[in-house]
């Protein structure tokens, strides 16, 4: 058998978080949802079921929370630098997709969600 696709997602992470474009969304904050798909490189874990092949799901939530803690204007950047410290983390990562979206935007809409998606590949 030969796998040809591997990755380790993170899906409906919710998190408050102080980002926002307005001064008003950095003093207040807000809720986010983060969906997060990391490819692997390296699928030997499934043979071996050792945690040193592959990433641990703890680690990257850890990232998330540490990179979600520091205000920043955009998600966009956000989501920058949750790539870059999750190739720098982890060299199996191959590929990354990231989706984070503000829960309730100050637009006034019922409902209204507002989200960034940023797919890189090292």
């Amino acid at each position: 058998m030969q796998i040809e696709n591997y990755s380790i997602e993170l899906r409906d992470v919710h998190m408050f978080a102080h980002h926002g474009v307005m001064l008003q969304e950095r003093e207040i904050g807000a809720w986010f949802t983060i969906d997060i798909k990391l490819e692997i490189n390296d699928s030997s874990c499934s043979e071996s079921d050792l945690i040193e092949g592959t990433v641990s799901y703890a680690d990257v939530y850890d990232i998330l929370r540490q990179e979600m803690s520091i205000p920043s204007n955009l998600l966009e950047h956000v989501c920058n630098r949750i790539s870059r410290r999750l190739y720098d983390n982890f060299c199996q990562v191959a590929a990354i997709e990231i989706t984070l979206c503000k829960d309730t935007p100050p637009m006034g809409g019922d409902r209204l969600k507002a989200a960034v998606t940023l797919t890189s590949r090292r």
